[in-house]
């Protein structure tokens, strides 16, 4: 017989979870798709999620656990897990840089004996988060007063309401249109995991939320449209892009990482998206700001050093293009023992 598992996290990411869960089943059905889950298991993981605070201990299946801001998105967790005298610190998906948006990860961080960290910018460091905003700014007020349409394509969680923050405190008006609007609103009810809840409400109650029947009066105007989805491949951004595709002045100003075999990476590399059966060519500008909320090469490797220098003798790499070269650089480094596992590999600590 099989055990129910415990599921345990901040009361923002189970609201968070169940609003993508929802998305992701609509879309399915839309598209035809099936998927191992229904509408009744949402709600089942609804009622049994067990959220719990930041530096809140907790005991579940004979660990002691708990939770630290990972600075990633709202809610989102690193996790401490400790048992017989052993004990495992998590990162997941982190970011230490303060963000108009947030605080960035917790420093104050307990001591160790194996370390699971995320690599996925090992190797490349971000843009200073100044100078990138800098330049976004200056491109969205150049596409503005030129006659254009800014769309600015952007995750609903966390990025979309980083966006907005920039784009008020630099005094420029935007609509915003998709889930985006959802997510703020489940962040209204959990203002802890946001470093100014008031400065999101005020940036999100200046601008125009777009109904759908709203969207083709807005974008005959020069305006500043942020939108779902991040990466071109649904949401009203495939509409706005319809529009403007054919105009030089317009510019769409992708805010993230663009996987591969998105639009978005079609959209760079080949100066084309996929909008249903259709190809839609653009003769639109096209630019690439990485608003990234992942840590850059620097901070990965302030990470490992602060956990090693602490007692940490084993880490674990995980969740990057190149875990061997990160796994490689803390063994010669810093020569703690190392580990890049494949999928499904075991390893005996």
């Amino acid at each position: 017989m099989d055990l129910e598992p415990e599921v345990y996290c901040t009361s923002l990411t189970a609201k968070l979870s169940a609003l993508l869960a929802r998305d992701t089943l609509k879309i399915a059905h839309k598209k035809g798709h099936n998927i191992p889950y229904y509408t009744e298991e949402i709600q089942e993981f609804e009622r049994k999620a067990r959220s719990t605070g930041y530096r809140k201990e907790f005991n579940t299946n004979g660990y002691s656990v708990c939770f630290y801001d990972a600075g990633h998105i709202p809610g989102s967790s690193m996790v401490h897990l400790e048992k017989d005298d052993q004990s495992i610190f998590y990162t997941g998906d982190m970011n230490t840089i303060k963000t108009e948006l947030q605080n960035g990860a917790d420093t104050d961080l307990p001591d160790s004996d194996i370390l699971l960290i995320e690599s996925t910018y090992f190797g490349k460091q971000h843009t200073d988060r100044k100078i990138l905003e800098e330049r976004f700014i200056e491109s969205v007020r150049e596409t503005i007063e030129s006659g254009g349409r800014a769309i600015i394509p952007a995750f609903s969680i966390g990025r979309t309401q980083e966006i907005m923050l920039i784009l008020k405190k630099h005094g420029l008006h935007a609509y915003v249109d998709g889930m985006g609007v959802d997510v703020f609103n489940l962040i209204k009810r959990s203002p802890e995991y946001v470093s100014d809840i008031k400065k999101l409400e005020n940036a999100f109650t200046s601008a125009n939320i777009i109904e759908r029947q709203d969207r083709a009066a807005v974008i005959e105007e020069p305006s500043i449209i942020v939108t779902s989805a991040g990466m071109l491949n649904g949401g009203p951004v495939l509409y706005y892009i319809n529009e403007i595709s054919d105009d030089p002045k317009s510019k769409i100003h992708l805010t993230g990482y663009q996987a591969q075999d998105t639009n978005g990476r079609r959209a760079l590399e080949s100066r084309y998206i996929e909008n249903g059966k259709r190809t839609v060519r653009l003769n639109c500008r096209l630019e690439l700001y990485d608003f990234s909320a992942h840590c850059g090469d620097a901070q990965l490797k302030d990470v490992v050093k602060t956990f090693c220098d602490r007692g940490t003798e084993n880490v674990i790499v995980v969740h990057g293009e190149n875990t061997q070269g990160f796994a490689q650089w803390v063994q010669e480094t810093l020569g703690v023992k190392s580990f890049a596992p494949e999928n499904k590999e075991t390893i005996t600590l």
